[in-house]
């Protein structure tokens, strides 16, 4: 276990935010996870509040707007186990994993259902918090179970993943449960029979460039990894949380009408937790986000310190040098007007501490 005081964050979030916490906590193991309600005094003021106790992973999904003035817990705990039975494969990877390091041994090893989240950034901790999620296919989908301690009484406890209300980029973990548990594993539920999921954005489109109608999961996964590349910018050059804003769902009533005014607007058939259906399901529309705001007019501008990335105005974009104040400037600019030309409330992605 490592703690330390007045600890800098400054990489310990992608936005590259120079800040810094009163305590920083990182944990190696389950059993270090048990002794943290002895650190965390008074753990009851902590837990009540959500203000002093905040719990990190790669800091990939975050944007700090102040210095924090509480503990910041991270967990460390690696290691990768796996059982089969049958075609399925359970996958139980440590919280403290990077997540496609996962993604990359699975589809080396022909367990497959995690091609089209390559790249994420995150540990695997997160995925679980977040419900990452990339063309057409969610974490949710494939999570078996999660395991973590909680914090109010050192337990290890385990949720199935009907327990944890997984919707679209949401979880309990990060409603009624924020701060409360510190995941330690998630075992995610793989099969050793391919069924690719093909028919979301511009997938097909990549794979044909190659000359490839069926791909293999290799190839599957570099073609993800081709689009994402060629869209986001790399943290490390740029600073930056990946998608920044939720796609926004919205009712059947609504869509037709902004459909009138806007019919080359892409849309998803969603159902009432935002994911992918048909039929009589298809109750509501996702509208991408990154569309919305690009008809706005920001893609690739600047204010101030932060801006869109020009070629993916989904994402805000550290300049250099740029506070956490800077960026949710330019969030509020972007939401007014997403608000005012579609009447939509965009809802950023990205935790706001």
């Amino acid at each position: 276990m490592n703690s330390e005081q007045n600890h800098c964050l400054l990489s310990n979030n992608t936005f590259g935010i120079n800040v810094s916490c009163q305590r920083f906590i990182e944990i190696d193991t389950v059993e270090e996870a048990t002794k943290l309600p002895s650190l965390l005094s008074p753990l009851s003021s902590l837990l009540t509040t959500h203000s002093s106790l905040l719990i990190i992973g790669g800091g990939s999904n975050m944007l700090f707007t102040r210095d924090f003035p509480g503990t910041v817990v991270r967990s460390a705990i690696r290691g990768i186990e796996t059982t089969a039975d049958g075609t399925d494969i359970y996958v139980r990877a440590g919280s403290g994993e990077t997540w496609d390091n996962v993604v990359a041994l699975c589809v080396e090893n022909g367990w497959h259902g995690m091609e089209n989240l390559s790249l994420i950034p995150g540990d695997v901790g997160a995925s679980a918090v977040q419900n990452i999620g990339a063309y057409g296919s969610e974490v949710s989908h494939i999570i078996y179970n999660v395991e973590a301690v909680d914090l109010t009484n050192g337990e290890i406890v385990t949720f199935a993943n009907s327990d944890c209300g997984y919707a679209y980029r949401q979880s309990r973990f990060k409603q009624d449960w924020k701060g409360r548990y510190l995941i330690t594993h998630v075992t995610y539920r793989l099969s050793t029979v391919f069924s690719p999921r093909l028919d979301y954005g511009n997938i097909r489109d990549v794979l044909g460039r190659h000359g490839i109608d069926m791909p293999t999961p290799q190839q599957l996964r570099q073609a993800i990894i081709d689009i994402r590349r060629e869209k986001l910018p790399d943290p490390a050059v740029e600073g930056n949380a990946g998608s920044f804003f939720m796609n926004p769902v919205v009712s059947r009533e609504k869509f037709e009408e902004l459909l009138r005014d806007h019919p080359q607007m892409p849309h998803y058939a969603v159902d009432t937790n935002g994911n992918a259906t048909t039929g009589n399901a298809a109750n509501y529309e996702k509208i991408p986000a990154g569309w919305l705001i690009e008809q706005c007019g920001w893609k690739g501008r600047t204010l101030g310190r932060a801006g869109v990335h020009s070629r993916q105005a989904l994402v805000l974009v550290n300049r250099g040098g740029a506070t956490g104040a800077d960026i949710l400037q330019l969030c509020e600019a972007i939401r007014h007007d997403v608000k005012a030309k579609f009447g939509i409330d965009l809802k950023p992605e990205v935790n706001i501490i």
